[in-house]
C-alpha cells in the first residue's frame, strides 16, 4: 500500500547529509531498522522508488529518514535534496532485514549508519543501551552523522574511524576498519554483529568477522 505525506522539517545533520520528518499515516508502525520504498511526488519522480530506513521511533508522532544527497548524480536523492517543507514523499509498508536480537557491535560505513540510529535510539529510551557498540567509518570528520547523539547515547563505545584525513584528537582512529583493527577493539566474537555500508564495506567486514570466529546466525545485514 502507498501513502502520500507532506514534509514537516527539513534539517542539515552534515555538509551533505540532511533529516525528514513527515506525516505519519494512522495506523502505520515499523520496528527499529526498517526501511520503506520512497518516491518523490512530482511529475516524472513518482515511480523512481529508492530504499530509505525509518531513523524515527514508532511512538513518535512523525516519520523521519536521515538521507545523504548527492546533488551531482541528478538522481532520486539529488531532486531530495532540493525538496522543501510543504512538498510530498510517497512511501510503501515497512520492510528490512537489520532488526535488533542481542546486545553486539554495529559496524557501519558512512550512510549505512541509518539503519542503526533507530535501534540505539530505541535502546537508550528503554534505558537498555548496554554494551552495546558502534563503530563507525567515515571519510573525514564532517562526515560523521549525529556524532553528539551517538557520543550521549554510547560513550566510549562509540568509535569513529577516519580514512581520508589525519586527525589529531584522540577521539578519532585514523585508517581503515580491517581484521586487525577488529581483533584490537573486540574481545568477544561470539556476541552479534550488525554491518551496514556499501558493498564492498559489507563484504570485507562478514569475511573478517567470520575469520575471528563470529557465528554466521549471530551477523545481521541488509540482504
Amino acid at each position: 500500500m502507498s501513502y502520500t505525506i507532506k514534509i514537516k522539517d527539513i534539517q542539515n545533520v552534515t555538509h551533505d547529509v540532511k533529516q525528514f520528518r513527515l506525516e505519519k499515516p494512522e495506523g502505520y508502525s515499523f520496528t527499529p531498522g526498517e526501511a520503506t520504498e520512497v518516491a518523490i511526488d512530482k511529475e516524472g519522480w513518482r515511480d523512481e522508488k529508492r530504499p530509505f530506513t525509518f531513523t524515527s521511533l514508532n511512538a513518535d508522532d512523525y516519520l523521519e529518514f536521515v538521507i545523504k544527497i548527492y546533488p551531482e548524480h541528478d538522481g532520486v536523492t539529488g531532486q531530495i535534496g532540493k525538496l522543501k517543507t510543504g512538498d510530498s514523499l510517497i512511501i510503501d509498508d515497512p520492510w528490512g532485514t537489520i532488526k535488533f536480537k542481542k546486545t553486539g557491535v554495529f559496524l557501519a560505513a558512512g550512510a549505512g549508519v541509518t539503519p542503526f540510529i533507530a535501534i540505539l535510539r530505541d535502546l537508550h529510551k528503554k534505558g537498555s543501551i548496554g554494551e552495546n557498540m558502534l563503530i563507525f567509518s567515515n571519510k573525514t570528520e564532517k562526515d560523521i552523522i549525529l556524532k553528539d547523539e551517538f557520543d550521549n547515547m554510547l560513550g566510549e563505545r562509540f568509535i569513529n574511524v577516519i580514512t581520508d584525513e589525519p586527525t589529531d584528537d584522540h577521539i578519532f582512529l585514523d585508517g581503515y576498519i580491517d581484521k586487525a583493527f577488529l581483533e584490537s577493539q573486540i574481545d568477544d566474537f561470539s556476541q552479534a554483529f550488525y554491518v551496514c555500508g556499501p558493498k564492498p564495506f559489507n563484504e570485507a567486514m562478514m569475511k573478517y568477522l567470520k575469520e575471528l570466529g563470529a557465528k554466521p546466525d549471530a551477523l545481521v545485514f541488509e540482504e
